[in-house]
């Protein structure tokens, strides 16, 4: 959104139908999932690693269902989204460096550009129910969730 980049050149989505070369089973990917969440795997790396280590283009497309959804029906499923969390732990190191470096504008501005990502990430996920209605961002908040 911010970058300098154009076009939307890149790799396409796999199909959302499971191919015939998939040799395994919605029993045997669901407890893949379980397995690589319980090893302390985020849910991005689960995805990473069942498509490059075991060949499943999509859990979806087998399954049904999401990794996301799979570990909330297991009660598994972290209080905080990844991506959220993702953005917290960057504006928590930017503004450490901004504490020590203060005329560095250029962090500055990048504080400023992850802070509105994560006001309007934290506004999505109000809207779907995944963030409280109340809660709203505020650093010093976040520094406390971010160690717990």
């Amino acid at each position: 959104m911010h970058a300098r980049k154009r076009g939307k050149s890149g790799s396409k989505r796999p199909k959302k139908v499971a191919p015939d070369w998939v040799n395994y089973s919605k029993e045997e990917v669901k407890e893949l999932v379980i397995k690589l969440f319980k090893e302390g795997k985020s849910l991005s790396m689960i995805g990473l690693v069942l498509r490059d280590q075991y060949g499943i283009p999509s859990v979806k497309a087998i399954v049904g269902k999401s990794v996301s959804q799979i570990l909330k029906e297991e009660n598994l499923l972290p209080e905080w989204p990844e991506d959220l969390m993702n953005l917290f732990k960057k504006a928590i190191r930017l503004r450490k460096h901004l504490e020590e470096h203060k005329k560095d504008i250029h962090n500055r501005r990048a504080l400023q550009l992850t802070e509105s990502k994560i006001r309007r990430l934290v506004k999505y996920y109000k809207r779907k129910g995944v963030v409280a209605k109340d809660w709203y961002y505020d650093p010093e908040k976040v520094k406390l969730l971010i160690r717990e």
